[in-house]
């Protein structure tokens, strides 16, 4: 509540008790003081009374809104003579007005409720004022009203339409225990029976069409909503509901704008700069139609469009707005929420009928007329007045608000208030029994001096089925939430109308999407902070703002959504990548070195050229075993080394293909049995070659008596079995095993097992290797025309520069590459000592036949001796 509402509650409080005690019923049967009493509520004598009135055993009070509020406000609760204390006639509410007196003369004619009980009615304009309300509330329980004319004292109040209002009329009241029954007050404040006891109501709690537009919003994906609500406890706790409900849909208010009737003019230029500059396409509003017009004239004067309105029900079928040709553009695709509209069988008939002639003591009536007709039904023509009425002026071919009943929605609920309060004083003059949280008691009134405490009690137990069939039962004080959903479109004739296009039972809600038109036409508007994000990625908060502005990263490699709007991204499972949508995760691919892939290809070619190259060495060297350049090489070694260059070559075909175990097994061990027996043949070799020359020396001993063939071959198969035992040793303890290598791919390959035995394996090549090439380099200046350690050292050169190469290489290459390099390395030094060693001698075989003769190979020796 504002604190200008505070001050003016104490104020009144304060009155309204002093005055209460001080009027005792005696005195007011008094005429003398009836007259005094007149004069202290309102203006002097003489001047009309604002209200309808009738007498009965028991009457009901009723306030409504019938006129605006005065340009100045009036704090005061005094007038002054020619004061008007509102203007401008509002027929809407007028009949509201005359549903309460239709609803009790509709009573009084039923034999089965009140029998024999004639209800009376006191209906006074509360001007959209505090003052003006306090005061008729006050005069209201008083029984007492502006021309003189006692009614009584009523015992339960229709009103007030404002929540504001019902509840300092609450305050003031409730210890005098005098019920409200209220057909338009909304705010979820009021369903709390603890400070507001009194209180009753036909309407909904704001609550439920709070949670109705937050519903909206859900179902149409709109995350980004703007609000424009009155600055009272109407705008403020159904705005509060509203985000209490959307905090579980995602939905965010981009702003929040507040409207006071005594700064409209400031408030609704700040409110039209914020919805103009905002990006949120849906602005929802809870505020009086007169402030919402304010509103959507300014925004209509800046040309503001594309915004889809949520109207509350306070505003969402007013036929002020809708006839307002200023409205017809900005005011098209509006969706509201409002209360559910019912027929009444006969209002219609009732409110044509009337006629000031019939009932000359409704100054309302009159003004109707003036407004309808432009005719004065009081006075006769003069310069400053409308010409007087000639009396055949009817309301039965008038087409006007207030004779329009097609969609009766605050004038059924005034209709349900007056039947409530009809059964409980049914219930109350008739002696039914009444429940209470401790028992169940019979209490009843034998005249017609009934307390509002007793009436209070019964109305919490009014238990009646209404005319359409439905039962109707206060819950608290609140009625169960039903809603019609409204939407506004133009009419062919261009004016603004409102169809039905679903309805709120409950939490349920009923929607005809295709019926709607939208403020963007026939395509739902969009009104978001930020996009959706898409699968493939995930929400990212932005510092500072809302949940509902965000970033959209896209997921990391292996991490996948498959949903919008994914708050994180999910890792694919063991053997699964993501795919470059990063929407999906797909199989890995599983990668080894095959023969079908091209480096496959290429290698096994390799490997056989090489295999078929040393074949045909070997058969070259054996068609020509005989000749001097054989002889001279040891054809036993190099017969020895041209196979074990073979089993060099096709090793390497070993380790292609998908691994298995046997494969695992076999490629490491036949790799390095295959490079001892070929280094080991060649340093067998240069020993030989070294010997030859040592043995040649004069004075020298004959070295090659210790070192003949069988040594040779036994110096050979030594070697060998070393690494033979070094291979077994290795694959009995912890051989290589298949392997899959997840990562980007799944890499099949085999481990090492042992690190330490493949080391050593490898040690030991390259031992045989560096003791092979020391021994070579230091022969490679011995006499001779063809000394072949000058090619061993130049094979063992290139064979350890291939494999110093092919650590790092190894190392660095990534899955299929590695086992790629390895072969290389393999085929690499297997062509560079057979290239080395055997294409020299076959280029003097094949091409240079005169050389291959002893005398030649022997030409230096005998030159230099």
């Amino acid at each position: 509540m504002p604190s200008s509402s505070s001050a003016l509650l104490l104020q009144a409080s304060a009155k309204l008790l002093l005055l209460w005690w001080q009027w005792p019923e005696a005195v007011m049967a008094e005429v003398a003081e009836k007259e005094q009493s007149c004069l202290r509520w309102d203006q002097p004598k003489g001047i009309d009374d604002r209200g309808l009135s009738q007498n009965g055993d028991v009457v009901i009070g009723g306030l409504f809104v019938v006129h605006n509020q005065p340009p100045t406000p009036d704090l005061s609760f005094t007038r002054h003579p020619g004061q008007e204390p509102c203007f401008s006639l509002q027929k809407e509410p007028y009949r509201w007005a005359h549903a309460l007196v239709f609803a009790v003369e509709e009573i009084n004619r039923n034999p089965y409720l009140l029998p024999g009980v004639r209800l009376g009615y006191q209906i006074l304009d509360s001007c959209t004022r505090y003052p003006w309300s306090v005061r008729a509330a006050m005069s209201l329980i008083s029984g007492g009203n502006h021309s003189c004319k006692s009614t009584g004292p009523v015992r339960v109040i229709i009103g007030d339409a404002s929540s504001t209002q019902t509840i300092m009329l609450s305050r003031i009241l409730s210890p005098l225990q005098v019920p409200l029954i209220s057909y338009q007050a909304s705010c979820a404040c009021l369903s709390n029976r603890r400070e507001f006891p009194n209180v009753f109501r036909t309407i909904p709690s704001d609550v439920y069409q709070a949670r109705t537009m937050a519903h909206l919003a859900e179902h149409y994906g709109w995350t980004w909503v703007g609000a424009v609500v009155v600055n009272n406890d109407y705008g403020l706790l159904a705005v509060q509901a509203f985000r209490e409900r959307a905090q579980g849909t995602g939905t965010c208010l981009a702003f929040f704008e507040t409207l006071n009737r005594e700064t409209l003019a400031q408030d609704v230029d700040r409110a039209a700069t914020t919805v103009q500059m905002s990006s949120a396409r849906v602005v929802l509003v809870f505020a009086w139609y007169t402030d919402v017009e304010a509103l959507l004239l300014e925004l209509a004067r800046r040309n503001v469009t594309g915004r889809q309105f949520l109207a509350s029900e306070a505003w969402s079928t007013s036929s002020y707005l809708l006839n307002n040709p200023a409205l017809r553009t900005i005011g098209n695709g509006v969706l509201g929420v409002a209360i559910r509209s019912a027929p009444i069988p006969g209002l219609e008939a009732h409110l044509r009928k009337l006629h000031p002639s019939q009932h000359p003591g409704d100054a309302l009536l009159r003004d109707l007329w003036r407004e309808e007709f432009g005719c004065d039904p009081d006075s006769e023509s003069g310069p400053d007045s409308l010409p007087p009425c000639s009396g055949t002026e009817s309301l039965e071919g008038v087409q006007s608000t207030f004779t329009d009943t097609t969609y009766l929605r605050v004038t059924y609920n005034v209709y349900l208030a007056v039947y409530a309060a009809a059964h409980a004083f049914h219930s109350l003059l008739l002696c039914s029994p009444i429940h209470t949280e401790m028992n169940t008691s019979q209490q009843c009134s034998n005249d017609y001096n009934i307390s509002a405490a007793e009436i209070l009690q019964h109305l919490s137990q009014v238990n009646f089925t209404t005319q359409l069939g439905e039962n109707f039962v206060f819950h608290g004080g609140d009625i169960p939430a039903v809603y019609d959903l409204v939407n506004w479109q133009e009419a062919p004739n261009g004016v603004l109308k409102y169809i039905t296009v679903g309805r709120v039972e409950g939490s349920k809600l009923h929607l005809e999407d295709s019926a709607i038109w939208w403020t963007t036409g026939s395509q739902v508007p969009v009104s978001v902070c930020s996009e959706s994000c898409p699968s493939g990625t995930r929400k990212a908060s932005r510092k500072g703002e809302p949940i509902c502005c965000f970033d959209c990263l896209p997921c990391a490699d292996g991490e996948i959504s498959n949903t919008t709007d994914s708050l994180t991204c999910d890792r694919c499972p063991l053997e699964f990548w993501s795919n470059d949508q990063k929407n999906m995760c797909v199989p890995l691919t599983v990668e080894f070195l095959s023969f079908t892939d091209a480096m496959g290809i290429t290698l096994t070619t390799v490997a056989v050229s090489g295999a078929v190259m040393t074949a045909a060495v070997a058969v070259v060297f054996l068609y020509n075993r005989h000749t001097p350049i054989v002889k001279a090489n040891n054809s036993e070694l190099s017969f020895m080394l041209l196979m074990s260059l073979k089993l060099c070559f096709l090793c390497s075909l070993l380790f292609m293909g998908q691994p298995t175990d046997w494969s695992c097994h076999i490629q490491q061990a036949a790799f390095g049995i295959s490079f001892v027996l070929c280094i080991s043949c060649i340093l067998v070799k240069t020993i030989v070659v070294l010997a030859v020359f040592r043995s040649a020396r004069p004075g020298s001993d004959s070295v090659m008596k210790w070192f003949g063939p069988g040594q040779q071959r036994g110096s050979v198969f030594l070697f060998t079995c070393v690494q033979v035992v070094i291979c077994a040793a290795w694959l009995s303890l912890k051989p290589p095993q298949p392997h899959r290598n997840i990562g980007l791919k799944i890499i099949l390959e085999c481990t090492v097992g042992s690190v330490a035995g493949f080391a050593t394996l490898l040690g030991y090549i390259s031992l045989l290797a560096a003791i092979c090439f020391l021994l070579a380099f230091f022969a490679r200046k011995l006499p001779d025309n063809f000394n072949e350690a000058k090619f061993i050292t130049f094979s063992m050169l290139i064979f350890c520069a291939v494999w110093i190469a092919f650590v790092p290489a190894y190392v660095s290459s990534p899955g299929k590459y590695a086992i790629a390099v390895e072969i290389f390395a393999i085929l690499a030094s297997s062509f560079g000592l057979l290239l080395c060693i055997f294409v020299p001698k076959c280029f003097i075989i094949l091409l240079r036949p005169e050389k291959n003769t002893k005398t030649f190979l022997m030409g230096k020796t005998q030159t230099q001796q």
